[in-house]
């Protein structure tokens, strides 16, 4: 890990402890409680860079590489009709907590299988945690998983040919935890055509020497300047006020943004300059935050032909 993303790293809390876990439930308590919704959010815009990456090449798999998978939280998101939300009031009800990590195994296999799949992907998970990866397969959240630290270690045999159907990698949050050594060593293992890489990066962390190192691979990578992405509360007053110098140092304004509270993340999106140009990443992700969320009577313009406004329960 470089030097600077080191310094930035040690502003923000530290969860290490809960990916060492045999199943996910100190995953969902801790982070639950800070609000972690970047799987939810970050859910229907890689379900619509899936779907883009489909029309494009019919004939290729969706088989996706997710960057610091931990228990399988984004597949389940996105082959089953799932949120963060509904599988933190799971993992979190006391009976649940009363069960061995065995029991729960079982039961979870069930659970996951009991759900159509409407995913247009499967998944392989990497992350340093083995625990987590053994957790996700074991439920049959994932194909396989890769226990691998790449910022200091090689992929083994096993696992570059676990990567060889692989067009999508993904990344959720960890950027700043990774760098460009860890993409390069995957980059490397892939056979052509190029991936498409979706990384959902807090504005903490610069993308610029991992943008550098996908162009050295053929890639031309986007930033939607349309949208930031919630990830979570801080934890504490000091994780809050470090946070901000950190972007104070790096020039961000964070006024209506980390000032209030949250941590927000940009999308950055790296593709071969052929799909650029047939499609730009403006006009795949399309952003509508709380459209679906019901928030009671309010005033809205209906009519086919002519409108009026009306008042909708």
């Amino acid at each position: 890990m470089t030097a600077n993303f080191v310094a930035i790293n040690s502003s923000k809390a530290n969860f290490d402890e809960i990916y060492a876990m045999e199943d996910p439930r100190d995953y969902f308590s801790v982070l639950g409680a800070l609000d972690y919704m970047i799987p939810d959010v970050a859910a229907p815009v890689v379900r619509q860079l899936l779907e883009a990456r489909t029309r494009r090449y019919p004939a290729r798999e969706a088989r996706v590489l997710d960057v610091g998978s931990s228990y399988g939280i984004n597949a389940a998101l996105h082959r089953f009709p799932l949120t963060f939300t509904v599988l933190r009031r799971r993992y979190t009800h006391h009976e649940i907590a009363a069960l061995s990590s065995e029991e729960l195994y079982r039961l979870d296999r069930n659970y996951y299988a009991s759900w159509p799949d409407v995913g247009i992907a499967r998944f392989v998970g990497l992350d340093v945690s083995a625990p987590a990866l053994k957790y996700a397969k074991r439920v049959g959240l994932i194909e396989h998983g890769i226990a691998a630290n790449l910022e200091e270690s090689p992929l083994c045999p096993e696992d570059v040919e676990a990567l060889g159907n692989v067009g999508v990698i993904l990344s959720t949050g960890s950027v700043g935890y990774v760098t460009a050594r860890t993409y390069e060593t995957i980059l490397d293992a892939l056979p052509t055509p190029a991936p498409w890489i979706i990384s959902f990066v807090l504005r903490m962390f610069p993308y610029d020497s991992l943008a550098a190192a996908f162009a050295e691979h053929g890639l031309v990578t986007e930033r939607l300047a349309s949208a930031v992405f919630v990830q979570r509360r801080f934890r504490d007053l000091a994780e809050f006020e470090c946070s901000l110098a950190q972007l104070a140092d790096r020039g961000i304004d964070t006024s209506a943004f980390e000032s209030d509270g949250l941590l927000r993340a940009e999308l950055y999106v790296s593709r071969p300059r052929s799909d650029v140009q047939a499609e730009s990443l403006e006009s795949i992700v399309t952003i509508c935050s709380g459209r679906n969320r019901p928030i009671g009577t309010r005033y809205v313009r209906v009519g086919a032909h002519g409108s009026r406004v009306t008042l909708e329960l």
